[in-house]
């Protein structure tokens, strides 16, 4: 594996609760690192493209909800605006994965360790974030065999 890879954060970006996690320097896992809860848009943005530079990241990725299909709908438009002030604000290249079904996988997998309550709604984005991460990474590897 290329040692040189570099860190990413990945952002499970919310109007309240955004999540965050981020992969070793190789590539290889990813783990949540918690969430921020800076309030509106702009500020979350400013928020993630500081961390990313504080933890040394080469890149951002955010997860981009899609419908089932494949569209995009309401909620990929307010993801997308994010994505334009976050770009704007860091010189840190920044891309997207879909993000389908990984809030229903962390909610699974927080069920079958019974968090619930309060734990569960504080731990949810970031689970999310690394399932996002985790799956990037993971494609990332995967296209580098073909």
């Amino acid at each position: 594996m290329d040692i040189s890879h570099g860190k990413y954060l990945a952002v499970d970006y919310g109007d309240v609760r955004t999540g965050l996690a981020e992969c070793d320097v190789s590539g290889s896992i990813a783990s949540g690192i918690g969430t921020v809860k800076e309030g509106g848009m702009r500020n979350t943005a400013l928020r993630v493209a500081k961390e990313a530079e504080m933890r040394g990241c080469v890149r951002i990725i955010v997860g981009l909800p899609k419908n089932m299909d494949g569209s995009e709908g309401s909620r990929a438009e307010v993801v997308r605006a994010f994505l334009e002030i976050l770009r704007s604000e860091t010189d840190i290249p920044v891309d997207t994965c879909d993000e389908r079904m990984t809030t229903m996988e962390a909610y699974r997998y927080l069920g079958s360790t019974e968090t619930y309550g309060k734990k569960r709604k504080n731990t949810v984005d970031a689970l999310s974030a690394e399932i996002i991460l985790q799956s990037y990474i993971d494609k990332e590897r995967n296209n580098k065999k073909i």
